[in-house]
């Protein structure tokens, strides 16, 4: 017996949901097409956040409670019209992702029990040159989100010194990240260059509440910027993507105004909704904000040249990089490890980003 299903129209395409009262938020009880009735609310707001860029998808067949399908690779019996882009992973094998280019394939997507949405920080015009320089703060434990927001003011401080327009958003889960439109002359090795040296620029303002420790040992209860953030086939949740939660909290955007009251807990595809109704896209303007990042890897150099600060470990899944420091604990490490790295591979997926 074939199973139950309803049709949704898309523009010019006709969307199948099939199960569509399958209960993916336990919370409240919102199933599969409230999921794609939330999207299509937003619509305007995850097609920006998704264009052209290619997308890792995390999908959740039976549920958020239920077990996570991280897929890279355009899952099978897309239609035609589901448009892909080739994107090459660190150990240097290549898939075809995701490419959104219109609200039918957010659709088709959730269609394919698709939750949420991990963008790249490069477009399909060229790939290994980002145009979006990503901010990540991370609260570890003993802090939470009102030290997320305290640390988000000196973001905001040392943004505006050097006039790049930054566009925060709500993880969804449990802290912030800021969006820096940039110009895509540079590979991402010197975004990520550049991102270091503003994330250890905010550390030397706020040491105390700051940390840029890869090594969760080193970090103590202090906010993580993870710069990590910026190197190749990192995702994290797009703005307006939902989370993977009972509750369905969302990833939203606010304005630097608003930022000190708000609660990650006010955005969910019950509230949102009504929000973007009322507020429309609060990232409409990201992509005519287009700044560089010379200024930064000036800043890198000077990091290098007068605090001997070099190159920091990049993610286990990377082969080891030129001038990286031992990737290994400090509290693990011995000689052996100043010349051992880990293997490189596209089938162990990192940590679950906030």
């Amino acid at each position: 017996m074939a199973s139950p299903s309803v049709e949704i129209e898309v523009g010019p395409h006709t969307v199948r949901i099939s199960n569509p009262d399958r209960v993916y938020f336990a919370q409240r009880g919102e199933t599969k097409l409230d999921l794609a009735n939330y999207y299509l609310s937003v619509g305007d707001g995850i097609v920006r956040a998704l264009r052209e860029r290619p997308c890792m998808l995390h999908r959740y067949p039976d549920g958020t409670s239920g077990d996570k399908i991280y897929q890279k690779r355009l899952p099978k019996g897309a239609p035609a019209w589901v448009e892909t882009v080739e994107v090459t992973f660190p150990s240097g094998r290549t898939a075809n992702e995701l490419c959104v280019t219109e609200l039918a394939s957010v659709i088709w997507a959730v269609q394919m029990s698709t939750v949420e949405f991990h963008p790249w920080h490069s477009r399909r015009a060229d790939t290994e040159r980002p145009d979006e320089l990503r901010i990540d703060l991370d609260p570890q434990p003993g802090t939470g989100f009102l030290e997320t927001k305290l640390v988000a003011q000196t973001v905001h401080e040392v943004l505006d010194e050097l006039g790049a327009p930054g566009w925060p958003k709500t993880s969804g889960s449990k802290g912030l990240h800021i969006y820096v439109r940039i110009e895509p002359r540079f590979g991402f090795r010197e975004v990520r260059r550049a991102a270091l040296a503003f994330a250890r620029e905010v550390e030397r303002r706020v040491p105390a509440q700051v940390t840029t420790a890869w090594w969760k040992e080193q970090r103590g209860a202090q906010v993580f910027l993870d710069y990590n953030q910026n190197a190749r086939d990192r995702t994290i949740a797009a703005a307006y993507s939902v989370r993977g939660k009972p509750n369905g909290p969302v990833s939203a955007p606010v304005t630097w105004a608003e930022l000190p009251d708000v609660e990650i807990e006010d955005f969910t595809i019950a509230t949102m909704p009504a929000r973007f109704a009322r507020l429309g896209d609060l990232h409409a303007g990201i992509d005519d904000a287009v700044w560089s990042i010379e200024p930064l890897l000036e800043w890198a150099d000077r990091d290098e040249r007068d605090h001997g600060l070099g190159d920091a470990p990049y993610p286990p899944n990377f082969p080891k990089q030129e001038g990286e420091p031992p990737r290994v604990q400090p509290s693990r490490m011995n000689k052996a490890n100043w010349s051992n790295a880990p293997a490189a591979t596209d089938d162990v997926e990192p940590r679950q980003l906030d």
